[in-house]
């Protein structure tokens, strides 16, 4: 299969702690509720299910596909009630790599079906990864 570069979006982070660490705020639902959400139920296991409330109104949802801690996540996402996003629709891949004493955070957001779409997520992923590497509990 060959991949369309197009729709996909990447976002990296140099976030100054090790990988094990980062994993568990990407896994844990009270971590992962630190740097994005204001509530979240993970299941972080391939299979299971995540639901992410962002911030009261938008609620992302999908699976889990692939879990290998602590280098490298990947899961469907979607938006519940989006007309273009829906759950499931898209994919997500993160890979964390150990750098000199810290974590490069590697995310790539697949199959976005518009550059409205990339954009926005692009700006929303920088925000939320920025977050997390900004986090005092990671210092």
């Amino acid at each position: 299969m060959i991949e369309d570069l197009s729709s996909v979006i990447e976002v990296t982070q140099r976030i100054e702690a090790p990988p094990e660490i980062v994993f568990s705020y990407l896994t844990d639902s009270a971590r992962f509720t630190q740097w994005m959400g204001i509530g979240a139920a993970l299941d972080a296991r391939p299979g299971g299910r995540y639901r992410i409330d962002v911030d009261g109104e938008h609620i992302a949802s999908g699976e889990y596909r692939e879990i290998d801690p602590p280098h490298r996540l990947v899961m469907s996402w979607g938006w519940e009630g989006h007309p273009t996003v829906p759950p499931g629709s898209t994919t997500v891949e993160i890979t964390l790599t150990s750098e000199e004493g810290a974590t490069l955070l590697r995310l790539r957001h697949l199959g976005l079906p518009s550059e409205a779409e990339r954009q926005q997520h692009t700006g929303g992923w920088g925000v939320y990864t920025g977050r997390l590497r900004n986090l005092p509990s990671l210092a």
